[in-house]
């Protein structure tokens, strides 16, 4: 069965319980701030590979030691469980 996308309910349950988290445009977001490049990209490379694990894979951006992701489910257009 494919993920269906999140109510409002559900959707604010989950924002509650995870406040650093953010939707914007229809897509999760959260920033994550490193001390340098090197522990920035380090942890861009983790969570590619639990992404890829998952067959999810962020839009994200990096400047030195900022990380942006952004999540949605592109298959159905927006916020699911997964």
């Amino acid at each position: 069965m494919p993920d269906r996308k999140l109510t409002t309910r559900p959707l604010r349950l989950w924002l509650a319980s995870h406040p650093r988290w953010k939707v914007v445009r229809g897509r999760l977001r959260r920033e994550f701030e490193f001390p340098d490049f090197r522990r920035a990209f380090g942890f861009m490379t983790s969570v590619a590979l639990v992404a890829e694990a998952m067959d999810h894979h962020p839009d994200w951006s990096n400047a030195y030691g900022r990380v942006v992701i952004e999540l949605v489910s592109h298959d159905v257009g927006g916020l699911t469980s997964r």
